[in-house]
C-alpha cells in the first residue's frame, strides 16, 4: 500500500541571501513542513494545506520544482511505502510561523542554507534542501545572464 504526502521548502529572501524555513517537531525530529493528502485534494492544494496549517504562512508555490523522496516502512507499518513530494515555496511575509492546527510543530524558524542542512534530522530531507537551494541558484543565475 502507498501513501502519499506533499510540502515544500520554504524561502525567503533577506539582505544577507535566501533562508529555509525548518520545523521542529514535536516527536524529537527537524523536519520540511508536510503531510498527507485529503481526498479530491491536488498536490499543489495538500502542500498549500499543510503549509498553512503548519506554519500559518501563505506561500507561492514552485511546481516547477518537484522532488519526491519514498521510504519503506512507514513508521511501524511494513505494508506501507510512503511518498513525499517536495515544491519550492516562498514567502515574503514577516511574522513568525507557528502551528496553526495540532501542535506538531513545536517551533519553526528560518535559517541560512548551513544552519538548516546541518539541523534537519533525516538525509533525504537534506537532499531535498539541497536540490532547492541549487534550483533558486541556477534561477537567479539566469535572470543575472538575461
Amino acid at each position: 500500500m502507498r501513501e502519499k504526502s506533499c510540502g515544500a521548502v520554504i524561502y525567503k529572501k533577506e539582505a544577507q541571501g535566501y533562508v529555509y524555513l525548518i520545523e521542529h517537531m514535536s516527536l524529537g525530529h527537524i523536519s520540511l513542513p508536510k503531510g498527507h493528502m485529503e481526498k479530491d485534494e491536488t498536490e499543489e492544494e495538500t502542500a498549500l494545506r499543510e503549509i498553512f496549517e503548519e506554519t500559518g504562512l501563505r506561500v507561492i508555490l514552485y511546481p516547477s520544482f518537484r522532488q519526491i523522496i519514498s521510504y519503506a516502512p512507514y513508521k511501524d507499518h511494513p505494508e506501507i511505502i510512503k511518498d513525499v513530494l517536495f515544491f519550492l515555496a516562498e514567502t515574503k511575509q514577516t511574522e513568525i510561523p507557528c502551528d496553526k492546527h495540532d501542535n506538531e510543530v513545536i517551533f519553526s524558524e528560518f535559517l541560512p542554507f548551513a544552519d538548516a542542512y546541518q539541523k534537519l534530522t533525516y538525509a533525504t530531507d537534506k537532499t531535498v534542501l539541497k536540490k532547492a537551494a541549487e534550483f533558486l541558484k541556477d534561477i537567479s543565475l539566469s535572470e543575472w545572464m538575461n
